[in-house]
């Protein structure tokens, strides 16, 4: 058996040391990680996947903590993978507290990893959605998905998640505002934590008229879909009503105490019903997969066409020629791609 294989049968058969390399590999874009993924697809789609986005310092990691160790009391296992898009380095100082804390605990159904932007900001979202799928194919129950800030670069890794969640702090006018530039569109819960401090009622008021104004818009829609899953009357946030319109309900939460923690997982679990009663999950699985799939072939086109290039001795002659008006940038990306683009057609089937 080769040491892929054995990695792969270790993993599946629910030892955490054989998951924590998987991941590495994933995040190291080690040689073979790809094949090592592949596998692992197959037995994936049982975890239920959620993302915790918000401000930073509205409370995230308690909330986390708290939520996966609720989970635990009920007897479902749990993977948090925290991502900071900003640090260039693995597991900041906060991050590896927070791991060291839950291995001294010893509790690895809680299996917590951190991961960062080594390279760009695409590949980490990319890789979030593989570390996702191998916590997903280890069998672990619910997988969570924290990110350390908040605005575009996590907007798009937390829609690895079927439910996203977005913390503000209270009396945080500026932060409700700042949420319009993309992360009040695939809010799924809003939570107001560190409820017990002054403006939380304030915060709670304008999330409610903004969230009223997002589902008036035409541009609304649950993950950025189109205005038509917000037709008709809207759902109450509790209710299990039929229809597909839903208003993201608005939690209050002390993580610190755990105040608002069981209301915060019944909202969570509200929608999980939801998308399954409706079919939106599928369709939202439907979604990823057409996203990732055209992620891969940009990434994998763009290392088709350097290799070409280096192949042809580089950029620098091309330039020199465009400076000098020999030829043109579109001349020359037809001249660099027409061998790809005719392997391309050849291979095409009937």
């Amino acid at each position: 058996m080769s040491g892929h294989e054995s990695l792969i049968d270790e993993l599946l058969a629910g030892k955490h040391r054989a998951l924590a390399r998987v991941i590495t590999r994933i995040e190291d874009r080690s040689p073979g990680y790809r094949e090592l993924v592949s596998e692992l697809h197959g037995h994936t789609g049982h975890a239920e996947v959620i993302g915790v986005t918000g401000s930073p310092g509205a409370g995230k990691s308690t909330l986390v903590d708290k939520v996966a160790k609720r989970y635990r009391e009920r007897g479902e296992t749990v993977g948090v993978v925290a991502i900071d898009p900003a640090s260039p380095f693995s597991g900041g100082a906060v991050l590896g507290d927070r791991i060291r804390m839950a291995s001294n605990v010893g509790d690895m159904d809680v299996f917590f990893r951190s991961m960062s932007a080594r390279g760009s900001l695409g590949g980490l979202s990319t890789a979030t959605t593989d570390a996702v799928k191998a916590l997903d194919a280890f069998g672990k129950d619910k997988i969570i998905v924290e990110t350390v800030g908040a605005g575009q670069n996590e907007v798009e890794i937390v829609k690895t998640a079927d439910t996203v969640a977005v913390l503000v702090p209270p009396a945080s006018g500026d932060d409700v505002q700042m949420l319009k530039a993309g992360i009040l569109e695939i809010a799924d819960v809003f939570v107001v934590n560190k409820a017990d401090l002054d403006g939380a009622d304030r915060t709670v008021k304008e999330l409610r008229e903004m969230v009223h104004m997002r589902d008036a818009s035409p541009l609304s829609g649950h993950h950025g879909a189109g205005a038509d899953e917000h037709d008709g009357a809207d759902i109450d946030a509790g209710g299990d009503g039929g229809g597909t319109a839903r208003e993201p309900p608005i939690v209050e939460t002390v993580a610190r105490t755990g105040d608002g923690v069981e209301e915060f997982l019944e909202a969570l679990t509200d929608h999980s019903r939801w998308l399954d009663r409706t079919g939106e999950r599928e369709t939202q699985a439907r979604k990823r997969y057409a996203a990732e799939i055209r992620t891969l072939l940009r990434e994998d086109g763009a290392a088709l066409v350097e290799a070409e290039l280096e192949a042809r001795g580089g950029l620098d002659a091309y330039v020199d020629a465009v400076a000098a008006r020999e030829t043109d940038p579109y001349r020359v990306a037809e001249e660099v791609l027409a061998p790809v683009a005719d392997c391309v057609r050849d291979e095409r089937p009937d």
